[in-house]
């Protein structure tokens, strides 16, 4: 049986005190009814690209990456969250 690792803990409290993780959390908070659509669309945009999705959807390349970050932070909220 392992002990515990004090350092991991607090490595993954810092995974947690970031801009990333709060948006993240705040969008599930939020919307919970969008997260799994804004999860698909940001894997979609970083498959095909921002300028291909933008013009595919008729988005702004703007509003694509808007997307595409919100679709990142939910991902890595959960990650962390677990």
């Amino acid at each position: 049986m392992s002990t515990p690792d004090p350092a991991a803990g607090s490595f993954l409290e810092s995974l947690m005190d970031t801009d990333l993780y709060s948006m993240g959390a705040f969008f599930c908070d939020q919307h919970p009814e969008l997260v799994d659509e804004v999860v698909a669309r940001s894997e979609a945009i970083e498959s095909q690209g921002l300028e291909a999705w933008a013009k595919a959807s008729g988005s702004s390349v703007e509003e694509t990456f808007r997307t595409l970050l919100t679709g990142l932070a939910v991902r890595y909220y959960k990650a962390v969250a677990g």
